[in-house]
């Protein structure tokens, strides 16, 4: 583990400096492809950071917890902001799967489609692997949802972590990295939407059931239990998709027949 080198920042040309927090996602990005910043390596102080890159300090918290959702970087308390390490399931950059949603037309229904059939595998495949440090992990990101139920955004982040822990507890690097893939693509979307989402306990308890089924090592009932939570979320996310609309009496109908908002 160790610290970056400051004077890496020092050849940010100033016309890339970004003011949004996609652009700090770019510019990070760049800098740990060309080698510029390493696994285990610490960001500066983010008062420093945002000043060598030109954004203000909350753009540059929203990029950092945007790698961080990911599994790009790692925020430790007290500690910093690292370059995660690289030992782990590889994080592949989603551009290419977002560009060819873009060229062919991909709907998110697709998507979670896709993400539906790559989870519920590798959920299954967890309840088969999954070690002690990976259960653990899986533990404490549910906490943390739990912890954050009146912030969607943190909440978010815990949920997407949770994802991965079980990605990399099934023992799969290919289907990890795929569904990493996927879960990028949704995340960048989600983000914009999640303020709006509510049920965010019940969101925390679905995904609770899944650790429970995983801990037990029932690979049918984790498969069952990630197929319903999904179903669950890509319709609590079209809800979120509808809630700046005027309200129609099928909206209402909707909602009275117990359609969840949830992630």
């Amino acid at each position: 583990m160790t610290d970056s080198n400051p004077n890496i920042f020092k050849t940010v040309v100033p016309e890339r400096r970004g003011t949004t927090s996609a652009e700090v996602v770019i510019q990070l990005r760049g800098m740990i492809h060309r080698g510029e910043l390493r696994p285990g390596d610490r960001l500066p102080p983010e008062r420093d950071l945002a000043k060598l890159l030109g954004v203000s300090r909350p753009t540059l918290r929203a990029g950092i917890r945007s790698l961080a959702a990911v599994g790009v970087l790692q925020s430790r308390q007290g500690a910093g902001t690292f370059v995660v390490e690289s030992d782990g399931p590889p994080s592949l950059d989603s551009s290419p799967l977002s560009l060819m949603a873009s060229l062919h037309g991909c709907t998110s229904g697709e998507m979670f489609e896709a993400r539906r059939a790559l989870e519920m595998a590798v959920a299954g495949l967890a309840a088969e692997r999954a070690k002690g440090e990976q259960m653990a992990t899986m533990a404490e990101e549910i906490a943390g949802m739990y912890a954050s139920l009146e912030d969607p955004e943190q909440f978010l982040i815990h949920d997407v972590r949770f994802h991965q822990a079980v990605a990399a507890a099934s023992g799969n690097r290919i289907l990890t990295a795929l569904m990493n893939m996927v879960a990028k693509v949704l995340f960048d979307i989600r983000i914009k939407t999640v303020n709006r989402a509510t049920d965010l306990k019940e969101s925390a308890e679905m995904h609770r059931r899944i650790y429970r089924a995983i801990r037990e090592h029932n690979p049918e009932a984790a498969r069952e239990m990630m197929q319903d939570h999904l179903i669950r979320a890509q319709r609590g996310w079209e809800l979120e998709d509808e809630s700046d609309l005027p309200s129609t009496s099928s909206d209402n109908d909707a909602n009275d027949n117990g359609a969840s908002r949830t992630l």
